[in-house]
Parts: C-alpha cells; sequence; structure tokens
C-alpha cells in the first residue's frame, strides 16, 4: 500500500523534528487542510502565500479547498514555499524496483 507523508519542516530555531511534524496525507481535501493549516501558522495570507510560491491566489484558494485537478508542479512549489516537503513511504526499495524497457514490458 502506498502512502504519501507530508513533511512540515517549520522551525525557528532551525531543527528539524520531522516525527513531530509528520501529516498523512489520504486526500486531496486533507492536503488543503493541512496545508492551509500550515499557512496560517505562518501567518501568512492566501496571497501573500502564493505570491512566495509563484502561483496565482485562484490556485492557492482551490488547493485549501481540496481541489482535485491542480498541477502537480504548483502544489510543490506551495509546499516548498511553506517549509515542506513531499515524502513517499511504502514503496519498494529501488534495488527492487524493476526497470521498464522500452517496448513497456
Amino acid at each position: 500500500m502506498l502512502r504519501c507523508v507530508l513533511c512540515f519542516i517549520i522551525s525557528r530555531t532551525g531543527k528539524i523534528d520531522k516525527a513531530k511534524s509528520m501529516i498523512r496525507i489520504h486526500s486531496t481535501q486533507s492536503l488543503g487542510l493541512a496545508l492551509r493549516a500550515a499557512r496560517k501558522q505562518l501567518s501568512l495570507t492566501q496571497s501573500q502565500l502564493a505570491l512566495a510560491a509563484g502561483v496565482g491566489l485562484r490556485f492557492i484558494v482551490d488547493l485549501e479547498a481540496g481541489k482535485p485537478t491542480l498541477r502537480l508542479e504548483q502544489v510543490l512549489r506551495v509546499i516548498n514555499a511553506l517549509g515542506g516537503e513531499v515524502v513517499l513511504a511504502g514503496l519498494p526499495e529501488q534495488s527492487a524496483v524493476i526497470k521498464i524497457d522500452n517496448n513497456g514490458a
């Protein structure tokens, strides 16, 4: 089973405690809620976050509302602007991944 864990690394001291700050994301709605909470924790407005991430205000509104059809590249920019990162858990080890050849086999 593939799990996505969103790690917010928001620390004024520069010390990172990932164990305390990991949030499991199971839907676009839970992602939106997590990002809204992080934005508010940083005392940012939606407009300020949009400017920091290089996206439009409407994008932030849609993202926080859980819209399922947003561009991943822009979502990652917002997460980065908030000081977060995306970590995928539950994937096979790199050595266990089967390479797909050009024929798709």
